[in-house]
């Protein structure tokens, strides 16, 4: 586990799915391993922070990735699905670098067992 590297504390960043919370037909492997992520996280964050390790999960709404690309096959479904998006747009996956780095950094030094919502408003 990442946390037996990390001797002197650190943050261990998970990337969970909006399936893990809203699961659709037909998913219940990957949201379910997703959820069961959900749950890692939060015992670890429990587990490891005294050590001085946070654990932290960002939960991704839709994003353009190959997985995306295979569920949502065509582009007239893929506009259908970033209309129902806050920001009206399907994620980019430069966008999740942020939200990471505020997790990596001391900004986030009293965050642990977060689950955060990285969706465009879908939450």
């Amino acid at each position: 586990m990442a946390a037996d590297h990390m001797p002197t504390g650190g943050s261990i960043i998970n990337i969970s799915t909006k399936a893990s919370q809203r699961p659709s037909p037909f998913t219940v492997v990957y949201a379910g391993s997703k959820a069961a992520l959900n749950a890692i996280t939060q015992a670890t964050a429990q587990e490891f922070g005294p050590r001085g390790i946070r654990v932290n999960a960002i939960v991704c709404g839709p994003f353009v990735t190959d997985s995306f690309s295979k569920a949502i096959p065509t582009r007239e479904a893929a506009e259908h699905v970033a209309k129902m998006i806050t920001v009206g747009h399907i994620g980019q996956p430069e966008e999740i670098v942020g939200t990471a780095l505020l997790l990596a950094s001391d900004a986030s030094s009293y965050m642990t067992g977060a689950l955060i919502n990285l969706d465009g408003g879908g939450s």
